[in-house]
């Protein structure tokens, strides 16, 4: 390489260090846009992070951990986990579970969460097994409101559950089947008083025996916030 071409080589070489120092500096004050992920609720392993609800009666069954799995043994007359941590949100967030009934005939999972200041309880399979919507709008059961919707449930199968929470509405889905889309704006949320130990999230069973897993939660994107109020 002769001294002409030396000259080149090192101008293109302070050139593109210029244009890198220049690229570096313009992004340098503006933060990564990082997407808050979710939070695994069930390890698969362990209850860390819940406990067995003090139910009437809870003492005299034990809640385990098996195959992956929560196990709700039938009670007398209510079985149920709450969870313990701290960092839940209370709004703007999607509840993630799978669950099934191994026996019995009542709800298997009856999921409570916040909703703002507020909580509700999804209950699945109330009333004698086919129930579901929430408990309680205006004071009136998921048998006698406008949530209520007829489920048949099989024994040992695996449904999953989703349930979004805005500012304005909730809306839940089973195997991605919605079956609930309420506006709460000027409605009075609440809980029955047999699943209030649960809150600020817990699920329950009612002489009943059922199984979770995959509980997780996350927040909800700007977008999903939207279509979720938007929902008819």
């Amino acid at each position: 390489m002769d001294a002409r071409d030396r000259f080149r080589a090192g101008r293109w070489a302070r050139a593109a260090a210029i244009a890198g120092l220049l690229t570096t500096g313009l992004g340098a004050d503006e933060p990564k846009a990082e997407k808050p992920g979710k939070i695994v609720l069930f390890d698969g392993k362990s209850l860390d992070g819940w406990k067995a609800t003090d139910f009437h009666g809870a003492d005299k069954v034990e809640v385990t951990v098996k195959d992956g799995m929560i196990v709700l043994p039938v009670g007398h007359t209510m079985t149920g986990i709450t969870c313990t941590r701290k960092d839940l949100p209370r709004t703007d967030y999607e509840l993630s579970y799978e669950a099934q009934r191994l026996e019995g005939r009542d709800f298997f999972a009856a999921a409570t969460f916040p909703v703002g200041a507020s909580y509700v309880t999804l209950v699945n399979g109330g009333w004698g097994g086919n129930v579901t919507g929430l408990s309680s709008l205006d004071g009136a059961d998921a048998s006698e409101n406008d949530t209520s919707k007829y489920v048949k449930y099989r024994d040992k199968t695996w449904y999953k559950f989703r349930v979004r929470v805005t500012d304005r509405s909730i809306r839940c889905w089973i195997d991605d089947k919605p079956v609930v889309a309420v506006d709460h704006k000027g409605r009075t949320l609440s809980t029955r008083i047999e699943v209030r130990k649960n809150h600020p999230l817990g699920f329950a069973t009612w002489e009943t025996a059922g199984a979770l897993r995959a509980i997780e939660v996350r927040p909800l994107t700007a977008a999903e916030v939207a279509a979720t109020n938007t929902a008819d």
